[in-house]
């Protein structure tokens, strides 16, 4: 989940509670993270509540029964891998592909209010 704002009940039955059911059985290997660099690609303009945020959705991650022995939780900047992987994959990527996909059109939609029309935004998944 990125790190816009305060977690809400929608969050609760549309994903935390799928999630601790997957953790509990042993069929899964559960990592959940919060994309705190995912955030910044829609909410470049102010950033000062990022680092805030993302203490509170792990507190809440942790509050709706997500369990550290049981899955891995973490912060997606934390990671460099993460970094590195995007930048290979974004050198192989053509940009056409990146133009279809339908999520990045619903959200130029969803935002028309802001330019969103940057690099970070188009690449991101």
């Amino acid at each position: 989940m990125r790190p816009t704002g305060r977690l809400h009940i929608g969050h609760y039955f549309g994903a935390l509670q799928n999630w601790v059911r997957l953790q509990n059985d042993p069929a899964y290997d559960c990592f959940y993270f919060i994309a705190d660099w995912h955030a910044l690609t829609s909410d470049y303009a102010d950033t000062s509540a990022v680092a805030e945020n993302t203490l509170q959705i792990m507190i809440d991650y942790l509050a709706a029964g997500l369990d550290p022995k049981k899955s891995v939780l973490f912060q997606q900047s934390v990671i460099p891998e993460h970094a590195e992987l995007h930048l290979l994959l974004s050198m192989v990527t053509p940009l056409g592909w990146l133009e279809r996909v339908p999520t990045y059109k619903e959200a130029l939609e969803n935002v028309r209010d802001r330019d969103l029309h940057t690099y970070g935004f188009l690449g991101y998944p």
